[in-house]
């Protein structure tokens, strides 16, 4: 049960994150789109460099992440899709700050 509670805890963080940095992100480049790119090219490519195993197969280290990490994965990259929909949103309501 512990687990389970820290696993939540810890999607719930990558989310609100990445939703944070691309909101930021947002607002400073006027792109909706940026903030899924960024996660997308840089982010979860660095996680797996650093992560990667040279004496282990493709697959291999592809099995070694858990389902803790693709998880965590999901809730950061919907965190930065949200970011980019919810500027969207204020755009189209009439904020012209964002």
């Amino acid at each position: 049960m512990q687990g389970f509670v820290m696993v939540i805890i810890l999607m719930l963080l990558f989310f609100v994150m990445m939703f944070g940095i691309g909101f930021i992100l947002n607002m400073l480049m006027k792109t909706t789109w940026f903030p899924v790119g960024f996660y997308l090219i840089i982010v979860v490519p660095a996680t797996v460099v650093m992560l990667w195993s040279s004496d282990k197969s493709w697959a291999e280290n592809l099995m070694n992440y858990g389902l803790v990490d693709y998880l965590t994965g999901f809730a950061g990259l919907i965190g930065a899709m949200l970011s980019g929909k919810t500027i969207g949103l204020l755009r189209k309501s009439g904020y012209k700050m964002f």
